[in-house]
């Protein structure tokens, strides 16, 4: 590999030599730049694999720089340099598409830290496979899939809104994979399903004796996430206290385990996600202000399954064969009824929904084509509400309620089964179900 070259701009002769040492010692050849129109002259005349700008210079703004490179030099990451605690500028300069900032003083170990992770770019683009699962021809997807790959090649924080269902998590993963750090770990995390005594410990780790329980020392989740990505799923439901650690963690770089006295530092790319109105909440006092502004540097919408209707067949199609190879029979076809059907349906649910609609037809179907009566879609349903509408459960009372129901199943088959000495044949024709729905129910309810 020929040896990587970085373009270095600032007019502070001290801060170029303190670089052009630095990245010489990482075996970087350093070009120097004193201004902005030296810079551009630069770029012109040669290529490199990084730029690092100060954001004040004599002819002009670092941001001005950073417009130009990402105009007419898209694949050569830009880093800049801040002043001390100037987060607005660092965020303005990321938006613009900066691959990530240092401040003055500048750290040397987060600044090798910067350099490590824009070069992995170089070989990142080029191993990086097509984002396949992210199934869809729509201009809606497509425009997903160019998002994913721009924000891929930033450290920028990303907020992907959406509604419940649409495939929030799958775009995180993606952009993670597409990225310098597709080989540390991704880490999601639900915010809602921690207890909030336990939030603090869980996030950020704690020491043996601590407190009660505390029998070792344990890792957090953004030790977990360290080199990688940490995603915040359904980060509004976070309690306002710990939005205050989570800012102070995010902007320091740097974590405090209960019961530690020291903090340490980390390197985490925060990924947060919701189906909630964050700004909405912001503007009830619900969530804070000044952590929305740092984790939503840069906004991903999700389309909903219903903007994406011509989707449906290719979606329904993957989910099919994926169910059916779950429990090793051939993937049933959708007539084209059904198929009218689903694209006809709006979808409250998105993505999720179609899965556990195919997922019952699949064990309601007699023979190998889903008709549109195997699919039991609503005749109507009113669009969701935050609280749910009247005469529809909420989304925590349709999960309670699937899990009564599934209690109910299981001893039903299990009473069946027992009643045929294990026979799933007779069983299945006991409970007048097919024996494809027996072999199904089984495999998903774990009583193979």
């Amino acid at each position: 590999m020929s040896q990587a070259r970085a373009l270095i701009i600032d007019d502070e002769p001290d801060i170029l030599e303190l670089l052009a040492i630095t990245l010489g010692r990482m075996r970087i050849q350093a070009v120097e730049a004193d201004c902005i129109a030296a810079a551009k002259t630069r770029l012109a005349e040669e290529k490199f694999d990084l730029c690092l700008t100060d954001m004040r210079l004599p002819d002009g703004d670092g941001l001005d720089l950073v417009r130009h490179v990402q105009q007419q030099y898209a694949d050569t990451p830009i880093a800049v340099i801040t002043a001390h605690g100037n987060m607005e500028t660092a965020i303005q300069a990321m938006k613009l598409g900066a691959f990530d900032f240092v401040s003055k003083p500048v750290d040397l170990n987060k600044l090798r830290e910067l350099v490590a992770n824009a070069l992995k770019l170089r070989e990142q683009a080029k191993a990086s496979a097509p984002l396949t699962r992210l199934l869809g021809s729509t201009p809606q997807i497509e425009n997903l899939r160019a998002t994913i790959m721009k924000l891929a090649r930033s450290q920028a924080p990303v907020y992907i809104s959406g509604e419940s269902g649409t495939g929030k998590e799958l775009v995180a993963r993606l952009i993670h994979e597409q990225g310098p750090r597709a080989d540390a770990p991704f880490v999601p995390v639900n915010c809602g399903a921690i207890p909030t005594e336990l939030m603090e410990s869980e996030f950020f780790g704690h020491k043996k004796g601590s407190f009660t329980g505390a029998v070792t020392d344990k890792p957090g989740l953004f030790q977990a996430a360290n080199e990688g990505t940490l995603f915040l799923d359904e980060v509004a439901d976070l309690p306002l206290p710990m939005q205050v650690k989570l800012l102070r963690a995010i902007q320091e770089k740097a974590v405090r385990p209960v019961g530690e006295e020291k903090e340490i530092p980390v390197n985490v790319r925060i990924v947060s996600a919701t189906h909630k109105d964050l700004a909405a909440l912001v503007h009830h006092g619900q969530f804070r202000q000044d952590l929305f502004y740092r984790i939503n540097v840069i906004e991903v919408k999700v389309p909903p399954l219903r903007a994406r209707a011509e989707d449906i067949p290719v979606l329904a199609e993957h989910i099919l064969a994926r169910l059916s190879t779950d429990i090793g029979v051939d993937a049933p076809l959708l007539c084209s009824s059904a198929l009218r059907a689903l694209q006809a349906y709006t979808f409250p649910g998105n993505v999720r929904e179609l899965e556990n609609i195919l997922e019952r037809s699949l064990t309601l179907c007699e023979g190998d084509v889903i008709e549109a009566e195997d699919l039991r879609l609503p005749e109507a349903h009113p669009t969701a509400s935050p609280d749910g509408p009247a005469g529809i459960p909420a989304l925590e009372d349709r999960a309670a309620l699937g899990d009564y129901l599934g209690d109910i199943e299981k001893e039903a088959i299990l009473k069946a089964l027992e009643e045929t000495r294990w026979n799933r044949t007779a069983a299945a024709k006991k409970l007048g179900i097919t024996f494809r729905a027996m072999r199904y129910r089984l495999k998903k309810l774990g009583l193979e």
